[in-house]
């Protein structure tokens, strides 16, 4: 749902606390994260690199590589929250700017 420029002004101004601690923003990102992993483990077990293969099922334990793509996959929901709530803040700032600058008197 993409908002107008006042009507997201009225609603950053009241929800921009609780906006940056979403929950749905974090989930968001958390799902991304684990399909990063997913694609981690479909490019291990493929075989497309054999070598690669080779070693991970040699020298890895699957405890390690799901603590692995959990610590990817939180790292990835924090970033995306943080960088989506910084993106709607950065929106508010500039709609303020524009509403002061039509507000103030032209000076030369």
């Amino acid at each position: 749902m993409i908002l107008d420029d006042e009507q997201f002004q009225i609603f950053w101004a009241k929800n921009s606390i609780k906006q940056k601690s979403s929950l749905r923003a974090f989930l968001l990102g958390l799902s991304s994260g684990f399909a990063v992993g997913a694609c981690v483990i479909i490019a291990l077990f493929s075989g497309w690199y054999p070598r690669a293969t080779m070693v991970a099922t040699s020298k890895m334990s699957a405890t390690v590589l799901f603590l692995a793509i959990l610590g990817i996959s939180v790292f990835v929901a924090f970033l995306y929250q943080k960088f989506r709530w910084e993106m709607q803040d950065q929106r508010y700032k500039e709609i303020l700017a524009k509403i002061n600058k039509k507000k103030s008197p032209m000076q030369p």
